[in-house]
């Protein structure tokens, strides 16, 4: 197998298109004096994911989208550098190829397992700011921008995070990869949100010539990054990776047809995921539309439901939370609508801690009254190993 090439798409810095057009949810680095020397030196580095390796995922996620196998894609809601190491790693892929060896015992499929690891580390917010005992802060993005710390330091945008996560990223997927030894070993993927630091590692697939992103094996984007001829689109658009896309209820069915022309035009089963983040109320009213929209266009998709991101609330103490029971509801309804449409669903995106933490209400976490005795996650709330599992067992039980 040949090596991918360690340049951009662009060898002589020409700016690609997609770094040209406007994009959403973007770090503030200000005129940082080091920022251009942090760019070339990603641009330097070895690729993370090989271009042999991202084809092999495409051809296992065709079979999702043709029904003869389905995809679980668990991990956390927003990794931390910290917990870059195997010691980490191993316990989250474990609970990774637990809840997979479900899913296949449930529904008689092989399951494609990717984990939330090996990039997530930047997250899109609603608001830019919060007010933290009086003082109004940038809001904590991840630990590729900032801390989350709460002092005016802590959350000052730094760019040379994005070396910091390549390297913590690096530690993950070698280790991701000792462990892919069979044909359903598990892959990475995060949000594809940082336009600088995914630029600085677009790289060519020597044999074929094509560029592909190599941070990641399956980039994603995200709700509030959908747009069609906008910065994360057009990036994705042209990478030779699996890729897909978060869709909330305020989407269009003909917005999101018009994403499926951007993201897959050649109509190739295993190239596009959409990722359906409801929330348990609008499920049943907003997915039909969608699913017939697309299926009418003749884009064979893999069909991902996302029952927890729709459904966040928060207790009365202010700690954002999630139901169980929600989710539950939201992941079988989904199923359903897919399947009075000729559909099937591809499987489930959750974010999932490997520790018993009590973010989420249900299961063992009896009431949001518990939900502060563990909660630890760096941005939203996740399901714990045992939630999770009642999840799976709920849904394709």
């Amino acid at each position: 197998m040949s090596e991918p090439s360690p340049l951009t798409l662009h060898e002589d810095r020409t700016p690609a298109v997609w770094e040209l057009l406007p994009a959403e949810q973007q770090p503030h680095w200000g005129a940082h004096p080091d920022l251009r020397d942090i760019l070339g030196e990603l641009r330097a580095t070895p690729a993370l994911t090989t271009a042999f390796d991202v084809r092999v995922l495409r051809h296992q996620l065709a079979q999702v989208a043709l029904g003869h196998a389905r995809l679980l894609q668990t991990g956390d809601c927003a990794e931390d550098l910290r917990e870059c190491t195997p010691e980490h790693t191993a316990p989250k892929v474990e609970v990774l190829d637990e809840l997979a060896d479900r899913l296949t015992l449930h529904t008689g499929r092989p399951v494609v397992r990717v984990g939330r690891m090996g990039g997530q580390f930047a997250k899109p917010r609603s608001s830019p700011t919060e007010l933290h005992e009086g003082q109004d802060l940038p809001v904590f993005r991840g630990h590729l921008v900032n801390a989350p710390e709460p002092t005016p330091d802590a959350r000052r945008h730094d760019p040379h995070r994005m070396l910091t996560a390549y390297r913590a990223s690096a530690r993950v997927l070698r280790e991701l990869d000792l462990r892919r030894t069979g044909p359903l070993g598990p892959w990475a993927s995060h949000e594809a949100l940082v336009m600088d630091y995914e630029s600085s590692l677009v790289r060519r697939d020597d044999q074929t010539g094509a560029p592909y992103l190599a941070s990641t094996h399956f980039p994603w984007i995200g709700e509030r990054t959908r747009q069609p001829g906008l910065g994360h689109v057009e990036l994705l658009a042209a990478m030779a990776n699996p890729v897909g896309c978060k869709i909330g209820p305020s989407a269009a069915p003909e917005d999101v047809v018009q994403l499926c022309e951007a993201l897959d035009p050649h109509r190739l089963p295993g190239r596009l995921t959409l990722i359906l983040r409801m929330g348990v109320r609008a499920a049943e009213t907003a997915t039909p539309a969608i699913a017939r929209a697309v299926r009418r266009a003749g884009h064979p998709v893999v069909w991902l439901s996302d029952p927890l991101h729709g459904n966040t609330v928060r207790t009365a103490s202010g700690l954002k939370t999630r139901h169980l029971a929600d989710a539950i509801c939201e992941a079988a309804t989904v199923r359903h609508v897919l399947e009075d449409e000729g559909l099937h669903v591809g499987g489930l995106h959750l974010e999932t801690a490997a520790a018993d933490i009590t973010e989420c209400v249900g299961g063992p976490v009896t009431g949001e009254h518990l939900v502060p005795e563990r909660y630890e996650t760096l941005c939203d709330p996740r399901l714990n190993p045992r939630q999770a599992r009642e999840l799976v067992d709920a849904v394709f039980g």
